[in-house]
């Protein structure tokens, strides 16, 4: 049997009676790879969930946002995302940087859908792998260990509105956080070109 449960999961799972349930829908979805379907709806997003751990065990969950097609997929057991301008604080970055180990969930609000990926991360740097997107100095190599689709049955159907302005592109200035020009941090924001990151 695969370690994809662990005794805690299999506690719970027995209490509920549904460990065969379980072991079925892991033996069906979960794979270590993105087959085609997957990876179709993955380059199809606009946004991902990112939860990382940090040297404490706690999580941190964050959201990313680009344009459709900002994740790429280097091949069926890798991906690679962008490190867009963020706060300075670093948490999902940091955590990725000491622990390594993340989970994704790609969601389509607008017809209900979702992929869940968990994977080993590391940070790039190297400037080639950077010029495939606009104002990025870091970014951000996924090593795929399990993929599933997960039941879309509690997603809130919801509308996409506009693209969010303050998402990097080429030919386009990129519009600055509000936050930004808040007297208490203005005086200690990063300046260019050490502004890119989280």
């Amino acid at each position: 049997m695969s370690d994809f449960y662990d005794p805690s999961h299999q506690q719970l799972q027995d209490e509920f009676q549904s460990r065969p349930l379980a072991d079925r829908l892991h033996k069906l979805i979960v794979k270590p790879f993105l087959d085609e379907e997957a990876q179709t709806f993955i380059k199809s997003r606009n946004n991902f969930y990112l939860s990382t751990v940090d040297a404490q065990g706690f999580p941190t969950v964050s959201h990313k946002g680009g344009d459709a097609g900002f994740v790429i997929i280097e091949d069926e057991r890798t991906l690679l995302f962008p490190c867009f301008d963020g706060n300075g604080m670093w948490l999902s970055m940091g955590n990725i940087n000491g622990q390594g180990k993340i989970g994704m969930l790609f969601l389509d609000a607008v017809n209900p859908h979702r992929v869940r990926v968990q994977g080993t991360a590391e940070l790039v740097r190297d400037a080639e792998i950077l010029s495939q997107w606009p104002e990025v100095g870091l970014a951000v190599r996924v090593a795929i260990t399990n993929t599933w689709i997960n039941c879309p049955r509690y997603i809130h159907p919801m509308q996409q509105v506009s693209p969010a302005t303050h998402v990097p592109r080429n030919g386009v200035t990129t519009v600055e956080a509000e936050w930004k020009s808040i007297p208490q941090v203005e005086d200690v924001l990063p300046k260019p070109p050490h502004k890119v990151k989280e």
